[in-house]
């Protein structure tokens, strides 16, 4: 049955429906960077509150700016915008069709028709998901001034190219108006999601208009929120999966059986009542997202990269090597789990069971491909404050090194098989380069201090990545591994 409201009370049974009419919607937020994430997550969650006749005035509207996102939005709107979940749990598959979208903004060069949308009074949050390199930040945590796309919108701050000025123009539209500003929410895995938000609109505001900058810093809001499902990319498994279940769904999302979402309760044009199917609202997210960032995260990036380097396809393939599921275990008992804190409900050590349970899930087609991409920022923003946070302490390190150093290996562009590794970070070219003078100088990759900052220069550190380096060279990434688990 193909998906779409005409056919979706026709849909096969067992596949769970919306409990609502769709045509009782209005749209209240609108969120930049509609993937699979964003639909397992942050959309269930209203979708659910939705199902109990509650936030029918906080519809979404979908929205890109890349080029890329036309082709999404051109399938999501033949499908009127619902979606098929899949949740994959070991003890049993189940789909659920969700409808909390009900719009995709056009894509636009200059931004226009998203910037008229977001200016509308009944939008009250603008959410986004543009991943954690997304920022235009340096190394130092600073907006990046210099990069051309923030130089194009300080230029032209009525034709934006980037999500942030096109939230600026919309939000000097609302100003002029006499409207309200929105909230503006983060839903990237970064710590500090929120802080970094902030600081990028109002970084580039200031640049074209230093009075609309102050106006917004007093006005507006942006939550830190940390957020919590695997859910892998969309391909030919999980299109012939949706059409077991009886439906033809051209994006068909699959996740794991887990969610968590913990936001900062400052929002200043209200909010739905997320907490009501399982949302937290708290004044301490920096310690859910520490453990959540420090563990999974990193965790993920752990088991990444060897597994790539050993040609492992898949997450819970990682963890089905003896090898490198008990990297993953040494370092986060060892290393990680000293630098993170208790939550209400979880310690870090019923933590490192849980991810290990959950990156072992078999039926979670996860790739290493996927969780190894843009390890640039992703190494930098999940590895190294663990790394730098070891160092003050005089904490082990030694597991962590060793994960960097095999970053640097993979970065050479080939598997241990010989096999070629495609491209797969935005910065692929000199990474490239420095991982080929790497093999003789190892020192080579941590003078990359766009990533490292001064990291290479900690003597103790540097030491540690150099015996490492040297080491999966000569001996390669097994030798190194079960050296480090010997250990």
């Amino acid at each position: 049955m193909v998906l779409n409201l005409k056919t979706l009370n026709d849909l096969p049974e067992g596949v769970r429906k919306p409990g609502y009419d769709r045509a009782d919607l209005t749209a209240g937020i609108v969120h930049i960077g509609l993937g699979n994430f964003h639909r397992a997550h942050q959309a269930w969650y209203s979708h659910r509150l939705m199902d109990q006749g509650l936030a029918l005035d906080w519809a979404i509207l979908g929205a890109g700016v890349r080029p890329a996102d036309d082709a999404q939005r051109t399938k999501m709107l033949e499908q009127d915008c619902l979606t098929t979940l899949i949740e994959l749990d070991p003890s049993g598959k189940s789909a659920e069709i969700t409808g909390a979208m009900i719009g995709y903004i056009p894509v636009a060069a200059d931004n226009a028709p998203l910037i008229a949308h977001m200016a509308e009074a009944a939008i009250r949050i603008v959410s986004m998901t543009v991943t954690e390199g997304g920022y235009y930040q340096t190394a130092g945590g600073t907006l990046d001034t210099e990069h051309p796309d923030i130089r194009h919108d300080a230029e032209n701050p009525g034709a934006p190219r980037t999500a942030f000025g096109a939230m600026i123009a919309a939000l000097r539209l609302r100003r002029d108006a006499g409207l309200g500003p929105f909230t503006c929410l983060s839903c990237d895995n970064l710590q500090g999601n929120g802080d970094i938000l902030k600081r990028t609109i109002l970084g580039l505001a200031s640049l074209s208009d230093p009075a609309l900058s102050g106006w917004i810093d007093q006005n507006a809001s942006f939550p830190n929120s940390m957020v919590d499902c695997i859910v892998p990319a969309t391909g030919p498994t999980e299109l012939a999966l949706v059409r077991e279940f009886g439906v033809e769904d051209n994006v068909p999302v699959t996740h794991e059986p887990f969610r968590q979402w913990v936001i900062e309760d400052t929002f200043c044009a209200g909010r739905p009542d997320w907490d009501k199917v399982g949302a937290t609202f708290t004044s301490d997210v920096h310690s859910f997202e520490a453990m959540k960032l420090r563990q999974l995260n990193a965790g993920h990036q752990v088991i990444a990269t060897p597994g790539e380097l050993l040609s492992v396809e898949t997450i819970a393939g990682t963890m089905a090597h003896p090898l490198i599921g008990g990297l993953l275990r040494k370092i986060e008992v060892e290393e990680i789990v000293p630098h993170v804190a208790a939550v209400p409900g979880m310690t870090p050590l019923a933590y490192v069971d849980l991810i290990e349970r959950r990156f072992g899930n078999p039926e979670i087609r996860d790739t290493t491909r996927r969780v190894a991409f843009d390890g640039s920022s992703r190494h930098s923003g999940f590895l190294h404050p663990i790394i730098r946070d070891a160092l003050a302490a005089g904490t082990p390190i030694e597991g962590l090194a060793l994960v960097e150093a095999l970053w640097a290996r993979m970065c050479a562009g080939t598997r241990e098989d010989g096999s070629s590794i495609a491209p797969n970070d935005p910065f692929w070219d000199t990474l490239t380069k420095h991982a080929a003078l790497a093999k003789d100088d190892p020192s080579q990759w941590l003078s990359q201090t766009q990533f490292y900052g001064d990291l290479g220069q900690d003597d103790r550190f540097a030491a540690a990545f150099d015996r490492w380096l040297r080491l999966v060279w000569d001996q390669g990434t097994e030798s190194a591994l079960q050296t480090y688990l010997d250990g």
